[in-house]
């Protein structure tokens, strides 16, 4: 039977937490669908994952201060990432370039992920992204 409703997992943040506190969240929630669920995970997309929520809850700390959410949704062999900040201002997303340091994070993220999109919301903006579960 076809799992129609997705499995989910979600924490809100104040802005003070350190960022590994998501990089857990979603560790042990894409372990838990592996054990529970029979989801199965590559242990490259978990580190993708990872790297994914890294990157877009470090951009929350810089660049909104204050509130955020993050939200995993797992469903049909991929997983979407989605992390909520107060900021409206969509990032500025600069082409990858060895010589820069720093400022590269979504650029990586977009080319580690199979599809990146930025919602405005009535208070801040949702960044999405979906990243296969499994190789090949």
């Amino acid at each position: 039977m076809r799992r129609t409703n997705p499995i989910s997992c979600s924490a809100a943040y104040t802005g003070g937490e350190p960022v590994a506190e998501a990089r857990h969240l979603t560790r042990r929630f894409l372990t838990e669908i592996q054990d529970v669920h029979r989801v199965p995970v590559s242990e490259r997309a978990l580190d993708v994952v990872e790297l994914v929520v890294s990157e877009l809850v470090t951009n929350t700390r810089k660049y909104a201060p204050g509130p955020s959410r993050l939200r995993l949704e797992v469903r049909e062999g991929s997983v979407e990432v989605m992390v909520w900040d107060s900021n409206p201002t969509p990032p500025t997303i600069l082409p990858l370039d060895p010589l820069r340091i720093g400022q590269q994070g979504l650029a990586i993220v977009m080319a580690v992920t199979h599809a990146f999109g930025i919602q405005r919301e009535p208070a801040g903006k949702t960044i999405t992204t979906s990243i296969a579960l499994t190789d090949g």
